[in-house]
């Protein structure tokens, strides 16, 4: 794991699978600075979201330890691995940009001052094509 940072936001990048993790708060951090923030995806709603079956083990949390559940999340549906103790969240590769490419569809102000985080940080997150 490698540490990408910009501006507030520090984010545990692996460059093996393009995997993300979120601490508690960064993702609603990352989604303000790009002007996208929706109640729906700060870590305290989307812990309490149903587990869906998955077809691999569950991640165990890096804070503290114990696995973690999948969550579908925004639409077309992303899954994420979120621990049950709010520590964060973890996205697959591409699937941070997936995210930012959905909100920036839905939202007006996307495309306003919050375009360069959305450029620099799609960039860095798109994953492999």
């Amino acid at each position: 794991m490698i540490v990408v940072e910009h501006r507030q936001i520090e984010l545990d990048y692996c460059p093996g699978c393009e995997g993300v993790w979120f601490d508690a708060g960064e993702l609603d951090l990352f989604l303000r600075c790009a002007q996208m923030a929706t109640p729906e995806l700060v870590i305290k709603n989307i812990v309490n979201l149903p587990a869906i079956k998955s077809l691999h083990k569950p991640l165990k949390c890096p804070i503290c330890g114990r696995g973690m559940k999948e969550v579908a999340i925004d639409q077309p549906v992303i899954h994420v691995d979120v621990c049950h103790q709010t520590d964060g969240m973890w996205f697959d590769g591409g699937e941070v940009y997936q995210l930012l490419t959905q909100q920036a569809a839905r939202s007006a102000t996307g495309a306003g001052s919050g375009q360069p985080v959305f450029e620099f940080l799609g960039e860095v997150f798109r994953g492999k094509e």
